[in-house]
């Protein structure tokens, strides 16, 4: 394993945790800053949003800079955001300070997944980026629990020292794993990356995004009520059972990269049907201890299996050149965590009571379902090689000079 994949995942691990950690101190949060819980949740919502405008924003105006260099920017705006955020005297400078921290989120994944893949074989790119993304899962099986745990004992605004803490760290880590960037996989103009994105199999790819992360982030939004108020729970326990669902999250990622490099369309297909039945179940037995805990295991695992493949699945029909395409479908991510948050919220709202952001989750998936089905069919046949053209040896052809999606 190249070792600055090792280095990515530690920026994700940061990333991951200032993304996450906020569900599990909500209330806290919320009581701290004397705010209702649906404004507690648009510190999840506004960082989402956030993150859209940076993924494209900062990408766009950083093409023509060396990719380690931007990687590296961009976790000093993280380190800057998160130190914001424990200082918050309002609940207001707290959303300034979510807002900051987001901007470098699309940007950094969305790159870093094209730095990625560069750094291994053509047969092996989903695997790469899911391992660049197992620091996002690794906080949440370790960091989100702690981070909860830590929030609950010591104040939540200790848990965001240690955040901007793990940030240092990772800046270090880039700087000294990351190797210097392959010439000719960098974009010299941003008229390319624009036009990467005219492919309708790159918009379709986005679209599943939208709508399978958000079916599943809905559901997760409020998971911390839906744990105490009908399954029952005491919220000390609440850390313990996020351990649960990041677990989830480490083995769907893995699986899922694995399995998007043999198959990406047809893997993507069955994974989003597995989420909508999740999903249908998580619902039904939100009122049964041990049912809640088998299937907020399985909501993490389906949910995050997603993820390699439609990252690998937008950079293989955007492969002149990625950058903007591949953080662009990081945007997406998050405004699915947007629309799956504001579903949840409405249906709360709406008195419908804890386990309908689980049943307003399970819809949006299926949608998604739908959508990549459509995908599948009308995708042209090869798929396109998701590197730009260069003499490869026979022996390592890129996979996509064969249909494997099907």
């Amino acid at each position: 394993m190249p070792a600055g994949l090792i280095a990515l995942a530690l920026g994700g691990f940061g990333i991951g945790l200032t993304e996450f950690t906020i569900m599990g101190l909500l209330p806290e949060v919320a009581a701290d800053f004397g705010v209702s819980e649906a404004a507690a949740g648009w510190l999840i919502t506004g960082y989402a949003l956030a993150v859209i405008v940076g993924a494209l924003g900062l990408t766009a105006a950083t093409t023509r800079l060396p990719r380690k260099r931007v990687l590296l920017g961009l976790l000093v705006l993280f380190v800057i955001g998160n130190a914001i955020s424990a200082l918050a005297p309002t609940y207001s400078v707290m959303m300034a300070g979510r807002i900051v921290a987001a901007l470098c989120h699309g940007a950094f994944f969305g790159i870093g997944a094209v730095v990625a893949a560069d750094l291994v074989a053509p047969a092996r790119k989903a695997g790469a980026v899911a391992i660049m993304f197992t620091g996002l899962t690794a906080a949440n099986v370790l960091g989100v629990p702690l981070g909860t745990f830590i929030g609950q004992q010591f104040g939540w605004r200790a848990t965001f020292w240690s955040i901007t803490v793990i940030g240092l760290v990772a800046f270090v880590g880039v700087l000294a794993l990351v190797p210097q960037d392959r010439g000719r996989h960098v974009p010299t103009r941003l008229r390319d990356e624009v036009g990467a994105l005219r492919d309708r199999q790159v918009w379709l790819s986005m679209a599943v995004t939208v709508l399978g992360f958000g079916g599943m982030f809905g559901a997760f939004t409020y998971i911390a009520y839906t744990l105490t108020e009908v399954t029952g729970f005491a919220s000390s326990t609440v850390p313990w059972l996020l351990v649960l669902f990041g677990a989830g999250l480490l083995v769907g990622n893995v699986l899922g990269g694995r399995f998007a490099d043999r198959a990406l369309d047809r893997s993507l297909i069955v994974i989003l049907a597995g989420l909508v039945l999740v999903l249908v179940g998580f619902a039904l037995a939100a009122t049964s201890p041990w049912g809640t805990v088998v299937m907020i295991f399985l909501m993490g695992g389906f949910g995050f299996a997603t993820v390699p493949g439609l990252q690998t699945r937008v950079m293989t029909y955007a492969a002149q050149a990625p950058s903007l395409a591949s953080a662009g479908n990081i945007a997406a991510f998050n405004l699915g965590n947007a629309l799956g948050a504001l579903a949840g919220g409405l249906t709360i709202g709406a008195g419908l009571g804890y386990t309908s952001p689980i049943w307003a989750g399970a819809a949006i998936t299926a949608a998604a379902l739908v959508v990549m089905v459509v995908a599948a069919r009308t995708a042209p046949r090869p798929v396109p090689a998701l590197t730009a053209p260069a003499p490869v040896p026979a022996a390592t052809a890129p996979v996509g000079t064969e249909d494997r999606s099907r």
